[in-house]
């Protein structure tokens, strides 16, 4: 790294001009969900913080003018010291384990990404000439301070390409994305999936219609307080069914910008009973200038058990209107195998890792390949609810 680079980190994120953040996000070709306003809200609700494990610790990597003059920042990247792997999506409980059965300490870790949120994205937030520079910042960074490991999550494929450049170990994973083809209305986008899955899906809609149960899907501020606080209850019951407290507080839903937000409710005798929360996005890629607009499932929950009402909510509702509104790419958020039989295709994300003992690195390299070796398989394996193959676009 030249020497004239100045090299910090920012324990709040509020620390740094929000129009700077931006601006190097925008030029990355990043999301919303790496906008100075997303990654905000987590630390202003408490949602993040060293309470819950995790310690905002921002990198930033700046060009260093001279005395009088004010340093121009040419990359950041969204960082966190993490106390556990909770929230991540990708994971590495076992790695873990190895390295305290080994009497090593793998907590606290670094962690590159955004905070509970399995969406790939730019995460080496500055230009494209850039980018070495800043993967080569981070993992000097990271060998600094003598902790365990450094995990970018959900990285992009030019990002990926700079942190293996620096040092940092490739994983590979499978999500399940909708691609729109250009349908017109739901029915036509039924059209193209085979006659069991077409069959299936017009069953379990006519089931939730059968019980009584209607949708509304509100935007931006179209969703009132109220709708924000049942929406809430039904997010918290989901955690609480598995036993677990939510990851985010009430409060982070109000500091989000509502203009990026799809909240589907499902009504029974004019009361919700449901609710899912989508993500509204438009990528830019800094290359080609091509814009795709992007839906991110996020949350879901309800109150009442009604058969295939999750269906409904969380997918069938979603597609409708992404085919009225133009939208390129639902992304369903982590795993999901079930997701195939509503028109979903398998995808490959990616995360980037460094572990600085170099015999468990070897380790997680011999494992990692045959994992990717595993998954390919996998993959291979998943079969097409379409008739024909689709265009990924």
């Amino acid at each position: 790294m030249p020497e004239t680079l100045l090299v910090r980190s920012l324990d709040d994120i509020t620390q740094i001009d929000a129009h700077a953040w931006d601006a190097l996000n925008a030029q990355a070709g990043g999301s919303i969900l790496t906008s100075h306003r997303f990654l905000s809200a987590f630390e202003q609700s408490a949602s993040v913080c060293p309470d819950t494990g995790w310690q905002a610790q921002h990198l930033i990597v700046e060009n260093e003018v001279g005395q009088g003059h004010a340093n121009s920042v040419l990359a950041i990247v969204p960082l966190y010291l993490k106390a556990h792997s909770y929230g991540e999506f990708v994971f590495d409980w076992a790695w873990a384990d190895a390295y305290e059965r080994a009497g090593l300490r793998y907590y606290p870790k670094w962690l590159a990404g955004v905070p509970f949120t399995p969406v790939t994205s730019a995460r080496l937030l500055c230009e494209s000439e850039h980018k070495a520079l800043a993967a080569q910042a981070l993992i000097k960074a990271a060998k600094a301070t003598n902790l365990s490991s450094l995990h970018v999550l959900y990285t992009n494929a030019i990002d990926q390409r700079s942190l293996a450049a620096a040092g940092c170990l490739s994983r590979h994973h499978t999500q399940f994305h909708w691609h729109n083809q250009g349908w017109q209305s739901f029915d036509e986008f039924l059209s193209h999936l085979t006659q069991p899955k077409r069959k299936k899906i017009r069953a379990e809609r006519r089931k939730v219609r059968d019980a009584g149960v209607t949708t509304a899907v509100k935007t931006g501020h179209e969703i009132s307080d109220a709708d924000w606080d049942f929406f809430y209850r039904c997010y918290a019951n989901t955690y609480a069914q598995r036993g677990n407290p939510p990851y985010l507080t009430r409060d982070f839903f109000e500091l989000v910008d509502p203009k990026t937000c799809l909240l589907i409710l499902a009504y029974r005798e004019k009361e919700p009973v449901a609710a899912s929360l989508l993500l509204l996005d438009n990528i830019t890629d800094p290359a080609t200038q091509k814009t795709t607009r992007k839906l991110y499932g996020r949350y879901w929950g309800g109150l009442q058990a009604i058969d295939c009402l999750h269906f409904e909510v969380a997918y069938y509702a979603p597609i409708e209107w992404a085919i009225a509104n133009g939208i390129d790419v639902i992304e369903g958020g982590a795993q999901g195998e079930h997701k195939m039989a509503r028109g979903f295709m398998p995808v490959q994300t990616q995360s980037a890792h460094w572990l600085a003992h170099e015999g468990f690195a070897q380790a997680v390299e011999n494992y990692l390949e045959r994992e990717k070796r595993g998954l390919a398989a996998y993959n291979e394996s998943l079969g097409s609810a379409f008739k024909a193959p689709l265009d990924s676009k």
